[in-house]
């Protein structure tokens, strides 16, 4: 039988521990379900006590979302080109424009690939590609308007920040005019793809032409006055520090104070295999558990906190749901980039069902704006 986890236990245990006397005050913070600040997250950063990381993460997690319930949602990450000219260094899946090894799918095919996800019960499409200087606005108006008529109910959780600030301008609109144009072809909300870090400092090292931050705020500031809601990301373990990992936390968060963007947050290490990145080896799976947990106790403003199975695989997946996490992500149909730079860790519905249900949760389906579905 599984192991049944009960909350009371946690909160005695949090209550009672002694704590070192730099930890203490944001033992208390959290306890009372106060904010943490800037300073508060560098001490946990610097703790080695993951125990007592899991248990403030956890008390996090039970206080914006209680209970015993993991979602997930069926979905599928359509990359519907991998022509790309900002050669991100992160990044193996782009070809640049006019390499023997580019595509952009027909709309038939694309069509195709929506079909065999809602017949294998997939209500979420996260249509991504890259930077093609060939798709102006009305290329994505065409898809979205044909995938929304012949698929009604699938949600289209499509394009990143810095693929609609891109298509804006090459299309001659504003940013607003463009989210307009996209929301009204069947644009549903916006993927955190393409946050990275937000510190300029280290974007312009591993994508120099790529939106700035402020850039990539803004994006996810005006859809969410248009309507459209995003996720929030994060990609650690390049060439960024712990104070820059802070300083996005920061921004997501002052960000969320201000328009409330965001339905939920993810965080996942970067892969180097086969990019310019000289990073000799990834993030460990000590450093991802803990930026997990930091990234749930700091980020008190955004419900839904998801693991990354794909990066991290099941086993650290299950871990991080004692973490902070309460959303064990998409069971992918199908996935290319990060595939395309180190491990693959594609699993069924029954497999995501067993695996939250081993760990001692509740496992429930969602959809993209995490209502449950049957």
């Amino acid at each position: 039988m599984p192991f049944r986890y009960t909350f009371a236990p946690y909160m005695a245990t949090l209550a009672a521990a002694p704590s070192p006397s730099n930890l203490r005050p944001i033992v208390d913070k959290v306890l009372a379900n106060e904010r943490i600040d800037a300073e508060d997250a560098l001490t946990l950063f610097s703790t080695p006590n993951l125990n007592l990381l899991a248990h403030l993460a956890h008390t996090r997690r039970q206080q914006l979302v209680p209970g015993n319930t993991v979602t997930y949602v069926i979905g599928r990450i359509l990359n519907y080109t991998n022509v790309c000219w900002v050669r991100c260094k992160f990044c193996a899946f782009y070809r640049v424009p006019g390499h023997d090894e580019g595509y952009l799918l027909s709309d038939d095919e694309i069509l195709r690939k929506v079909k065999d996800t809602v017949d294998q019960g997939g209500v979420e499409i996260l249509f991504q590609g890259g930077l093609n200087p060939k798709l102006k606005i009305d290329y994505f108006e065409g898809i979205f308007r044909k995938i929304t008529e012949a698929y009604p109910n699938v949600i289209l959780h499509a394009l990143s920040p810095a693929e609609i600030i891109y298509i804006a301008h090459i299309s001659k609109l504003t940013l607003r005019e463009c989210l307009k144009r996209l929301h009204a072809a069947g644009l549903h909300s916006i993927p955190g793809a393409g946050g990275e870090i937000l510190v300029d400092r280290v974007r312009k090292i591993i994508a120099p032409y790529k939106d700035t931050t402020e850039e990539w705020l803004d994006c996810m500031r005006t859809a969410a006055d248009l309507g459209i809601r995003s996720t929030a990301s994060m990609m650690f373990g390049h060439v960024e520090t712990i104070e820059d990992r802070i300083e996005h936390l920061q921004r997501i968060r002052d960000l969320q104070d201000e328009c409330s963007p965001f339905r939920a947050f993810i965080t996942w290490n970067f892969q180097p295999e086969d990019t310019q990145l000289p990073i000799p080896k990834k993030a460990s799976g000590f450093d991802y558990l803990r930026t997990l947990a930091v990234s749930r106790i700091f980020l008190d403003n955004i419900a839904n906190v998801q693991v990354s199975i794909l990066t991290q695989g099941p086993k650290v997946a299950q871990l991080g749901l004692r973490f902070g996490a309460n959303d064990f992500g998409s069971v992918m149909i199908e996935e290319n980039v990060v595939s395309a730079a180190g491990d693959k860790f594609i699993l069924s519905a029954d497999e995501f069902e067993r695996l939250i249900g081993d760990a001692g949760f509740e496992p429930r389906r969602r959809n993209t704006r995490y209502e449950i579905v049957e």
